[in-house]
């Protein structure tokens, strides 16, 4: 018969806390067993007496010794009483406690609503909310058995359709929708890419500056990166001959290139193109905002000068409708189509029916073309608004990079002696979220300035408000 133990050993109960009686008297059990306080084969009081020490009712005791009874802590032995499991280990591990809240867990908290001057987020307060949930509910109404399963992994096809139609009116893209892959975005899409065509330690040409994802993905695919210099033209092609004649593949952004917002000229694009096809290289357009050009109508996208099919366009949906979708998609060369069908056969199940449903409904019935009108307005009248607010505020102090399109601008400080880092980390310790220029690309080649996103700035009086906050920050 085990030794008995005393109860001095297990803490008084809290009844202040929300917590079971039951369960406190548990989790001191197993806490005593498992420190060690508590050992094989020692006799525990008996119920009645326990209550009576306790000042609780006996079937809260009871319950407590069924539960570590049933997990194998005691065991029962009749009038003999009740014991510590005898068949325990001397010495247990200390079970690990759940980890409390702290900085870990951010990412498990609510999502909250972009800061002020956030990049690459489109006016979500004038998406067409009450428009895309009527489209959403009536997809859900007409739901069949078939459309509960799953399916297609390379896209829903009347999406495929619809994005197909589209880029041949918009960007000058002709595609069968076959070639139209729907994924998760531009990261997705990029992964596809790699994992298609790329093996491992191929070099890859990358503009500089240039947008960081973008390396991210393949240095984690285990691919070379070579930074390719960018200058008022573009891509420097020749640069890349030099450093990487053989590499396969080159990733741009020629409609507006990411960040310095310029777009490459036809000269640079049909050296690229020649490039790609004397070197059996491919060339992957990430048109990330092509659509939004406050001068003259969108640039023609390379793909379409592509008369060797050399190009895969990459394309999404989280700067013309909401980032929230995970919605982009892939435009790859007939000559790939079965390769890339194959591949996302074998890794993906491919993006939710329902989201890629209502998407189609969106373009096909003419909400997408209205939408983009209406955000290219708003857009411009927005950066003006900020424009003009930090001029006020900050004088000849300032200089503003402003290109044709997109949705950030560039704000160059150039006689603060402090780096673009230690702006950027004075403004977002103010709430604004400005990033550093120069850690976009290598020292020195884009020089130094705060990238500042425009399409969430509401009025005047908010455009007012942010630039002289950032004054402030930055006294």
């Amino acid at each position: 018969m085990g030794k008995k133990k005393s109860t001095d050993g297990i803490p008084q109960l809290d009844r202040a806390r929300q917590t079971p009686l039951s369960r406190q008297v548990y989790e001191r059990f197993r806490t005593a067993i498992e420190q060690g306080t508590l050992h094989p084969g020692d006799r525990v009081a008996s119920a009645r007496n326990l209550a009576s020490e306790l000042g609780v009712a006996r079937g809260t005791v009871e319950a407590a010794y069924n539960q570590l009874a049933g997990e194998g802590y005691l065991l029962s032995r009749g009038q003999a009483g009740t014991v510590v499991s005898p068949s325990l280990p001397q010495h247990r591990p200390a079970r690990r406690e759940p980890r409390r809240a702290d900085a870990a867990d951010a990412a498990l908290a609510p999502a909250a609503a972009p800061p002020p001057l956030q990049l690459g987020i489109p006016a979500l307060d004038a998406f067409p909310r009450k428009l895309w949930a009527r489209l959403a509910a009536r997809c859900v109404r007409a739901t069949t058995a078939a459309d509960m399963f799953y399916g297609e992994p390379a896209g829903h096809p009347p999406l495929r359709e619809a994005i197909a139609a589209y880029l041949l009116v918009s960007r000058g893209v002709s595609c069968h929708p076959s070639q139209v892959l729907v994924t998760g975005g531009y990261r997705a899409s990029l992964a596809l890419v790699s994992r298609t065509l790329l093996k491992k330690d191929d070099r890859v040409w990358i503009e500089d500056p240039g947008f960081p994802p973008t390396q991210d993905v393949l240095h984690a695919a285990g691919h070379r990166t070579v930074r390719v210099p960018v200058d008022d033209e573009g891509m420097v092609v020749a640069r890349g001959l030099r450093r990487a004649p053989k590499a396969r593949m080159a990733i741009v952004t020629p409609s507006h290139q990411a960040p310095l917002g310029m777009s490459m000229t036809l000269a640079r694009r049909l050296q690229l193109l020649e490039w790609a096809s004397q070197a059996n290289a491919w060339i992957v357009e990430d048109d990330y905002d092509g659509e939004y050009r406050y001068a003259g109508s969108p640039l023609p996208a390379l793909k379409s000068l592509d008369g060797q099919d050399r190009v895969l366009y990459a394309g999404s949906f989280s700067k013309v409708l909401y980032p929230g979708l995970s919605l982009g998609y892939l435009v790859v060369p007939e000559s790939l189509r079965a390769r890339f069908e194959e591949a996302v056969r074998t890794w993906s199940n491919g993006c939710p029916q329902i989201t890629q449903a209502v998407a189609a409904d969106f373009l096909r019935e003419g909400h997408f073309s209205r939408h983009l009108k209406k955000m290219r307005l708003l857009y411009a009248r927005r950066r003006a608004m900020l424009v003009a607010a930090l001029l006020k505020a900050f004088g000849d102090a300032v200089r503003i990079d402003l290109q044709s399109g997109g949705m950030h601008l560039i704000a160059r400080f150039d006689a603060r002696s402090e780096s673009d880092m230690e702006l950027a980390a004075r403004a977002q310790k103010a709430g604004l979220n400005c990033q550093p220029l120069s850690e976009r690309g290598t020292a020195g080649v884009c020089g130094k300035g705060l990238l500042m996103g425009f399409t969430n700035v509401a009025s005047s009086a908010q455009a007012q408000q942010l630039a002289t906050k950032l004054r402030a920050a930055l006294a």
